[in-house]
């Protein structure tokens, strides 16, 4: 009788072990078989969800196969109860503790949009409302209404938000990142303002980015800003109108077509530089740190006129006589 009962517990030892081991098997490969991802995907972990809901998850997105060995691995290594909400970005040749510890290490996805230099506020607006993960907050994107709903006390949007890259996730607000932007921007200026050359003609910060945003829109060949800086400087400091046709092309705005025509230069409009004296009302621009940069440190010198060449650079001249021989050998020669 004792000796049935051995052969009986040796007999269900042996059943357990082959089922165990076999079970072990599976489980081994199932921790080193790659997940079923073809391409990076982004996959949301919402608030409130547990380990189950997230393997049921996955599987309906035929990530995984078995949810089985997948719970069993998230409970036995306690990664079960420290997964974290968010969006993460699944990339291919994952295994799934791999992708358990990106749920559990909280680097949720990065997801980015471009402001650049030299973009006026409408076209901003148009990046914000056509991007498609931002959270849309904003009432309108009217530019009219834009100071206000991100409660910024000034008069007119226009250059107020630095242009960058930013990187933002899921559920961030377009006000949120405007926020930012302008925040930016209002450092870098601050930071630029203090560092200042001494005696320029501008009575506060608020000026200088009007010239800055001036510079952008003139040239984007590095070492000439500072030298256009220079030139527009010495204008305001002698009473000469500062004619530079980037104002101009903000004052004909969507009339613009590539060209400006003697006529639109005779535009009444605060912006036309080569009617009114002094700076335009607000900038034109959103304007980098190089142009704010240039606009408080103006290369010294004695030129008060330049023109664009054709590759792009500019022809600086000391007198109206030598600035008129510019223009007609690198304008209407073609040269």
């Amino acid at each position: 009788m004792q000796q049935k009962k051995i052969k009986t517990f040796a007999f269900l030892s042996l059943v357990f072990f082959i089922i165990f081991s076999y079970f072990y098997s599976e489980y081994k490969s199932f921790l080193n078989l790659e997940l079923n991802i073809k391409t990076p995907i982004y996959f949301s972990i919402e608030k409130g969800d547990n380990f189950e809901t997230l393997s049921k998850k996955l599987k309906s997105y035929h990530i995984l196969n078995n949810t089985h060995y997948f719970n069993f691995y998230g409970r036995i290594t306690g990664y079960a109860k420290k997964i974290q909400a968010g969006e993460y970005l699944i990339n291919p040749g994952l295994r799934p503790a791999e992708l358990i510890h990106i749920f559990t290490s909280g680097n949720v996805a990065q997801h980015s949009i471009t402001l650049l230099e030299g973009w006026n506020i409408k076209k901003m607006l148009n990046a914000l409302s056509s991007n498609k993960i931002l959270k849309k907050n904003l009432k309108n994107y009217r530019s009219e209404s834009l100071l206000n709903e991100l409660g910024i006390e000034e008069v007119n949007p226009e250059g107020l938000f630095f242009p960058d890259t930013y990187y933002f996730t899921r559920g961030t607000s377009d006000i949120e990142l405007l926020k930012r932007a302008h925040q930016r921007l209002m450092v870098i200026l601050h930071d630029e303002w203090r560092d200042r050359a001494p005696n320029l003609p501008y009575a506060n910060k608020y000026e200088a980015l009007i010239m800055a945003s001036i510079i952008e829109k003139e040239t984007a060949v590095p070492h000439e800003r500072a030298m256009i800086a220079g030139v527009f400087v010495r204008r305001l400091e002698n009473k000469m109108r500062l004619q530079t046709d980037p104002t101009v092309i903000y004052a004909m705005g969507e009339e613009y077509d590539g060209n400006i025509r003697k006529k639109d230069l005779r535009i009444d409009s605060p912006y036309n530089t080569y009617r009114y004296f002094g700076l335009p009302p607000s900038p034109i621009a959103l304007v980098g740190r190089e142009a704010i940069h240039a606009a408080l440190h103006p290369e010294d010198g004695d030129t008060f006129y330049f023109v664009a060449k054709k590759d792009g650079t500019h022809y600086f001249s000391k007198t109206l006589d030598e600035h008129n021989r510019a223009v007609r050998k690198y304008q209407l020669s073609g040269k």
